[in-house]
């Protein structure tokens, strides 16, 4: 078990805590006046998205995890399993449902991700931050409709249902930016 101290805490870090393993999103090391110094952090937990504050102890010893990144490839999926192949030995991984439910609705076949690997299972992989997809289905637009002013549901390829302006139709492509599942523009 190898250990780091929280003095030496720095963004991008993973950390195991309860058993669940955190990537450091913000640490500051604080010295108050009275009392002992601590170190208060925002821990991003790698498999769920959640992020928590946790204040720790200065010279506090957590366990230290070492994740990899790798790129990957959707491939497909059974209904209960994720399958992603790594890019570089063609390794095949299959990822759970619940790890990564909220990526789903902008998951494409062979669509390039970043997979993060712990002691050799992805626990769970990042889209591109944006990423073109084509409307199968939406309320046709009218003369006059322009890029402000509302929009209209639309359905994508990949299921996901997202707003878009009232000048786009099915059969166009469309960028979208999978961090907010928002539409950018017509592609």
């Amino acid at each position: 078990m190898d250990t780091i101290s929280t003095n030496d805490f720095r963004s991008g870090i993973s950390i195991i805590l309860d058993g669940e393993v955190y990537t450091i999103v913000e640490s500051q090391h604080v010295k108050p006046g009275k009392g002992g110094a601590f170190v208060r952090t925002k821990l991003k937990n790698l498999k769920t998205g959640y992020v928590l504050d946790k204040t720790f102890k200065a010279e506090e010893k957590i366990e230290r995890a070492y994740v990899e990144k790798k790129k990957m490839q959707y491939l497909y999926n059974d209904g209960q399993y994720y399958y992603f192949m790594d890019l570089e030995n063609y390794e095949q991984y299959s990822i759970p449902e619940s790890a990564i439910k909220d990526i789903i609705k902008f998951l494409k076949e062979n669509i390039e991700v970043i997979g993060t690997i712990y002691e050799g299972t992805p626990i769970t992989v990042e889209l591109p931050n944006f990423i073109e997809l084509k409307v199968v289905d939406t309320e046709p637009g009218f003369k006059g409709d322009t890029a402000s002013g509302g929009g209209k549901p639309a359905t994508l390829e990949t299921g996901a249902v997202i707003q878009v302006p009232f000048f786009v139709n099915v059969g166009d492509t469309v960028k979208i930016d999978t961090r907010t599942g928002e539409y950018v523009e017509r592609v």
